[in-house]
């Protein structure tokens, strides 16, 4: 079952499969179609996913992983 915790990674991963940068709804859609099962076993998670996958950026971006939100373009996530 996946947790928050869980989620940097799985972002890392999406933004590699997405060529290293995507829009956040392109994020999303791909977390979607990809981690979907794996949500709905979470429990709160699948409610809160979409918040909470905002606060694996913010976790990337303090490990240098993501670039800072004030570099990038706004709505868009890059690896750094």
């Amino acid at each position: 079952m996946l947790s928050r915790l869980d989620l940097p990674d799985i972002l890392h991963a999406t933004l590699k499969s997405l060529g290293g940068s995507a829009s956040i709804i392109d994020v999303c859609k791909y977390v979607w179609d990809n981690y979907e099962s794996e949500l709905r076993k979470s429990q709160k998670l699948f409610y809160t996913w979409q918040y909470d996958i905002r606060w694996a950026a913010t976790m990337l971006r303090k490990r240098q992983i993501m670039k800072s939100a004030k570099i990038s373009p706004t709505g868009l996530w890059e690896l750094a």
